[in-house]
């Protein structure tokens, strides 16, 4: 069984429960970044859905482009192979590519993200084994 970390941290994120359990997909909910750091010390996830917010000035100023940057240096130290699937206003997609400079993503989505717009991307994921 896979396991997927949400990162829920504003009321844009669509609730994929019922996706996850139907492609038997363990998920695990988190409200912070932070919670979801400290869960990497204790799980490995194969698969990460959270959004993308850009840093526009002070709030991730100097070396973070997002809010993504500390939770992703993490997952490389304890979980490298684990497949990132991002989700982004249209505002802010042109931002994305700055992300992806520093990590490998396994997919951007844009909002809406509708259910048939994730599940390939889970399926695939699945399919390759992780």
């Amino acid at each position: 069984m896979q396991k997927l970390f949400s990162i829920i941290e504003s009321p844009l994120h669509p609730d994929f429960s019922a996706l996850y359990k139907r492609l038997n997909i363990e998920e695990s909910k988190f409200s912070s970044m932070r919670k979801a750091i400290a869960a990497l010390k204790t799980q490995a996830p194969d698969l990460v859905v959270a959004e993308f917010m850009y840093g526009y000035g002070n709030n991730y100023a100097g070396v973070n482009v997002c809010n993504l940057d500390v939770f992703l240096y993490s997952l490389q130290k304890y979980s490298a192979s684990s497949r990132i699937i991002v989700l982004v206003e249209k505002r802010e997609y042109q931002y994305v590519e700055k992300l992806a400079a520093l990590f490998p993503l396994h997919a951007v989505l844009q909002y809406p993200v509708r259910q048939q717009d994730i599940e390939p991307c889970l399926i695939s994921s699945v399919e390759s084994g992780g």
